[in-house]
């Protein structure tokens, strides 16, 4: 257990050094990130009295985390991260062969979907034309390829994508799917392209040299830049969503024309909140402010508009920032605004918005929590409204990790692994009440979440039950989603349980290939120390690698806009802190 506890420990360092030590490696001053935690986690502490109790009666009880004893050797990771490698260039040559540069993947038909327009659209309503497709598939699998240091096949897309992507397309397309997919993959191949996780988030304090000091250390020699300008471009086209009274983005812009008249109003509260990343690097990159300080616009508009408990619905209406879904939690709609809140604070050294994460977890600890399990609340009376699990949620311990809340991140993983086993994938939805799979979202369309908190957990703790979970997900993705010409989603992960072979459905995801493969291979192989020590970074809600950066501040405001000399005040007793980890990164995810 000490064992774990110090590795807790030093993960919580280690994410806050990554933003003390950072610089921009472009002309406006940044300082370096050094503020204490308002709130701390610890992991001995329980947190009994923020609980809401589900020991009422009739609870089912609870079941066992995942555990074993047996030791995960040095053979069995080399065999775990061949597999995984296989798995991924399995999708990835199908894909090149037989869909590129169309979007996704059918695999079941070995043909191709162009679904830029179809992401996130149920209805699948105002469908274009013309469309061909923007090779979203490469775009969003590009960065894992560097993870497996195929830097050869890295660099060619990267020319490819310079030399042939061109946003200005006739389609209307959910913003939010094309920030994380498609803006996100561009910026990290870029970054990665040109050194720039290590020139950017390696430097030293009093350090001022330029990106262009470190040409011996880009990933691809001969690396123009020629990436940015096209993000640029796209993250123009992507702004104009955020033209609202409110500053609430819609949800659908059309790339070439923008917001369509009579445009749907409704958006959900996890896409409002997942640009601060994407658009918080742009703008560092482009030392265009615009872009952050729409997503910064927008979180704190929704911010303002919770209930007295720190609570958010669901879904709200973008042009009278009134809430449409009243019903909240940490899943399916939620999910990445709590992920980007303290991304957001490691990445760029924003206080304000971990301020409101602190806020917001405490009152998720309160109103949500169910014994490992988290359900749905309304916003305003705090009372449960959905006893379910969905398999995005499983994305939470990962979070839980991050600020170091150890004991309450097992706790949630145990649940999600144990679902995972008894039915051999994750179902979309679970009614944990009443022990059964919700019966119209019983599918898994080969989701990451699951995988990335066991990463982070595995990094955390070093403890191999990790390893061994992260392994059984592998085989079983094998086993049940490997057909011949890639990996199909499953239908129904009941008939799994009950033996009678998997229902598939005809597509891959691009996202199998940008996270699930990436996140299980980091899990036993780390070759280019995206998740070590050789390399500042945080990971997307997409799984795209972007530079810890520090503080924006210009003419004597942070980022927040406030005045804050003191900072440089704190400084120096903070670093005293960081000796005692002695590595930089033991787990900074």
């Amino acid at each position: 257990m000490a064992r774990h506890t110090r590795a807790g420990t030093t993960l919580v360092l280690v994410l806050l050094l990554c933003v003390t030590c950072s610089v921009s490696s472009q002309s406006s001053p940044v300082r370096r990130q050094t503020r204490r935690p308002t709130v701390t986690f610890t992991t001995g502490r329980p947190l009994a009295e923020l609980e809401w109790s589900s020991r009422r009666a009739g609870a089912p009880p609870v079941s066992q985390p995942f555990s074993t004893d047996s030791k995960f050797t040095e053979q069995m990771r080399v065999d775990a991260a061949a597999e995984v490698k296989q798995m991924f260039y399995h999708g990835y040559d199908n894909y090149m062969k037989h869909a590129f540069p169309h979007d996704e993947l059918k695999p079941l038909t070995k043909t191709w979907t162009d679904s830029l327009g179809e992401l996130g659209n149920l209805k699948m309503e105002f469908l274009p034309k013309k469309y061909k497709g923007s090779a979203l598939t490469l775009i969003d699998a590009t960065t894992t390829l560097a993870v497996l240091n195929n830097r050869t096949e890295f660099a060619k897309n990267v020319l490819w994508m310079s030399e042939n992507l061109n946003f200005d397309v006739d389609v209307r397309a959910n913003a939010f799917e094309v920030n994380i997919r498609v803006l996100g993959g561009l910026l990290s191949a870029h970054c990665i392209a040109s050194g720039g996780s290590d020139a950017i988030g390696g430097m030293s304090e009093g350090t001022k040299q330029e990106p262009d000091d470190y040409q011996d250390e880009k990933f691809v020699p001969n690396y123009d830049g020629a990436l940015l300008p096209i993000a640029k471009d796209l993250g123009e086209r992507l702004l104009k969503a955020f033209d609202t009274p409110s500053g609430l983005p819609y949800a659908w812009v059309n790339l070439r024309h923008g917001v369509r008249r009579g445009e749907i109003t409704e958006q959900n509260v996890a896409a409002i909140g997942s640009f601060a990343l994407e658009f918080g690097t742009l703008s560092r990159l482009t030392r265009d402010w615009r872009f952050e300080n729409a997503s910064k616009r927008a979180i704190k508009t929704l911010w303002h508009k919770r209930s007295h408990r720190d609570l958010l619905g669901n879904t709200i209406d973008v042009k009278t920032a009134k809430w449409i879904n009243r019903s909240g939690g940490v899943g399916a709609g939620n999910d990445s605004f709590f992920e980007y809140l303290l991304k957001a604070f490691v990445a760029f050294g924003d206080d304000e918005v971990f301020d409101i994460f602190c806020d917001a977890y405490v009152a998720v600890i309160k109103w949500y929590h169910d014994d490992g399990w988290y359900h749905e609340a309304h916003l305003d009376t705090g009372k449960p409204t959905h006893l379910q699990a969905t398999s995005l949620q499983a994305f939470w311990p990962g979070v839980q990790v991050l600020i170091g809340d150890l004991e309450s991140a097992k706790k949630s993983w145990g649940r999600f692994f144990g679902l995972w086993t008894e039915f051999g994938a994750s179902p979309e939805r679970y009614l944990y009440t009443e022990k059964q799979v919700h019966p119209s979202e019983k599918q898994y369309p080969l989701r990451p979440e699951l995988a990335e908190s066991t990463l982070l957990l595995w990094s955390a703790t070093k403890d191999d039950v990790y390893r061994h979970a992260g392994q059984k997900m592998a085989s079983d993705l094998v086993k049940h989603a490997k057909v011949k010409f890639g990996f199909a989603s499953l239908k129904d992960v009941r008939a799994l349980s009950r033996k009678k072979g998997a229902t598939l459905e005809n597509n891959m995801p691009s996202y199998f290939l940008a996270e699930t493969c990436k996140y299980l291979y980091l899990l036993f192989h780390d070759p280019n120390g995206f998740l070590g020590g050789t390399r500042n970074v945080v990971f997307t809600t997409e799984g795209h690698p972007v530079p810890v950066w520090g503080r924006r501040e210009t003419e004597g405001e942070t980022f927040s806009g406030k005045n804050d000399e003191n900072e440089k005040k704190k400084k120096k007793g903070f670093e005293n802190v960081f000796r005692l980890v002695g590595t930089r990164g033991s787990g900074a995810a």
